[in-house]
């Protein structure tokens, strides 16, 4: 099949380029529908998720992604929606006719996990975290059993800096954390403070600047 072989080409060039290895913290690789929720430095960190989950699980898990991104062109559209099976959000409200929680819902109850990036953007800037969207929570609240797990990708945005389309190799780092839940009453403010926590425990410290 001809998308098996492309994802397979696929994951093998971002090991290649990258030296991508997983570490797993706290977690383990799990076959039931989880959501992964990631930093965004790159549009090709989603990608190096997907890389590092074992094969089985590879297949069940699909990236939220931006539909106006992926829907452009015939060679985006045929990886996005038959390769990576990509969720596809309209990130346009005024003309969207989907909820895009209940979309990732209803992927979820079909057993796919997800791979969701919480700051809503990527990263350009200093912060090593910019302050999550509301949709990780509201995602969270649809699905309560459902388990989040913090997965922070390490030197991407230095492999595929912004404007650039020639990778440049340099070993990368997907480190997976403790799952969470969504606490019983838990307000949106706390939730999504402590999930951001939670993934900025996994980012590695850095020595004072010299």
């Amino acid at each position: 099949m001809i998308e098996a072989a492309c994802a397979t080409t696929v994951a093998g060039f971002a090991r290649l380029i990258t030296g991508v290895r997983g570490e797993w913290r706290g977690s383990a690789p799990d076959p039931r529908a989880r959501v992964y929720f990631a930093n965004h430095r790159s549009h090709a960190d989603f990608v190096l998720i997907w890389t590092v989950l074992p094969t089985p699980l590879r297949r069940a898990t699909r990236p939220v992604a931006g539909a106006d991104y992926w829907l452009k062109g015939a060679l985006r559209r045929f990886m996005g929606q038959r390769v990576f099976r990509a969720v596809l959000i309209d990130r346009t409200r005024a003309v969207r006719d989907a909820d895009p929680i209940a979309i990732m819902a209803a992927a979820l109850d079909e057993n796919s996990s997800l791979i969701l990036f919480p700051e809503g953007t990527r990263n350009t800037g200093d912060e090593p975290l910019l302050p999550f969207k509301s949709g990780l929570y509201h995602l969270a609240r649809a699905r309560e059993r459902v388990e989040l797990v913090p997965v922070w990708i390490e030197n991407l945005n230095r492999v595929m800096p912004k404007g650039e389309f020639v990778p440049i190799p340099l070993l990368c780092t997907v480190t997976f954390g403790a799952p969470i839940v969504l606490g019983a009453g838990e307000d949106k403010t706390v939730f999504l403070e402590r999930s951001r926590s939670a993934l900025l425990a996994l980012a590695p410290r850095r020595g004072p600047a010299r």
